[in-house]
């Protein structure tokens, strides 16, 4: 297996004593735009997406095999699991949110806001309670490298939640130019949301009602796909690598990756293998700390 140095860079004290291996694995290279990892324990696997190509990828843990998972795949970007296990997609090509069911069927969470289509559906999370979280930039439909080539039917570019019970999509929060990456707090109370083109972190407080308030910049220097970690740290794709924030917004360091990151997650049995989509290329770290669940459950 091919490997790399790997380089952790400490800004700020709060980062001394974070690390890993000496050395960084890459596990696959060959992607035109490598996105959305998710790892599933069951398994022993994690499943990410090659967006120009059309195509979503699955990676071994026992064996290190890299095959096929899913072509067309309807240029999937972000990626999650629910409570279930259950593969969660964003669609850009199709312009949806949908579910892989255990049988392999799919079903759309999510394809219209208003009786209008959305955008392309970019990055997902998904809340204990069951609800589901997404971003709207219109990556998927600028061109047809990522997409399809499409007139935009929403007046903007927002943040969106799909209610457990009813299906029923809501707007939660705007004032984005193109929302990308989003990660709730461990205890879910608040929602971390990236904005590519402002190259910030916004963070809002959920209410039990499924809505938001706040919304400030509580770090600059973000352009994508963020996981955390147990601690409240943010791990974020930025400039030059993986970018550490304190819960306070302060960039503490810095895992330098030789390509640009588009998206990272934390998985392995004990959570502390730092996935990460750059590029060309799929990496992995096992590190000393460790990542919480997609459901926000430690």
């Amino acid at each position: 297996m091919n490997t790399i140095q790997a380089e952790f860079e400490i800004l700020d004290e709060r980062f001394n004593g974070i690390g890993g291996d000496e050395r960084i694995e890459i596990l696959h290279t060959g992607t035109r735009w490598a996105e959305g990892p998710c790892y599933f324990p069951a398994g022993r696997y994690l499943v990410w997406s090659d967006i120009p190509n059309d195509r979503m990828l699955r990676w071994d843990e026992l064996t290190g095999h890299v095959g096929p998972f899913r072509q067309p795949s309807g240029y999937v970007n972000g990626n999650t699991r629910d409570a279930q296990g259950r593969l969660l997609s964003c669609e850009q090509g199709n312009r949806r949110v949908t579910r892989t069911e255990h049988d392999g069927s799919v079903t759309v969470i999510a394809d219209r806001w208003e009786d209008r289509r959305l955008n392309s559906p970019n990055d997902v999370v998904v809340k204990s309670d069951g609800s589901i979280w997404f971003t709207d930039p219109p990556y998927g439909i600028t061109s047809d490298y990522e997409g399809h080539r499409a007139e935009q039917e929403i007046d903007g570019c927002h943040v969106y939640r799909a209610d457990p019970a009813t299906g029923a999509v809501s707007k939660v929060a705007d004032g984005f130019e193109r929302p990308n990456g989003l990660a709730f707090s461990a205890d879910e109370s608040l929602l971390y949301v990236v904005d590519t083109r402002r190259k910030h972190l916004r963070v809002f407080d959920v209410h039990d009602d499924g809505t938001l308030s706040g919304g400030k910049v509580l770090a600059e220097g973000t352009s994508d796909g963020i996981r955390l970690d147990d601690a409240g740290r943010i791990w974020a794709a930025g400039e030059g690598g993986v970018l550490c924030f304190d819960p306070d917004g302060t960039l503490i360091g810095r895992l330098r990756i030789p390509e640009k990151v588009a998206n990272l997650t934390f998985g392995g049995l004990k959570g502390n293998w730092l996935f990460i989509a750059a590029s060309t290329s799929l990496y992995a770290l096992m590190t000393n700390v460790r990542g919480i669940t997609p459901s926000g459950t430690p």
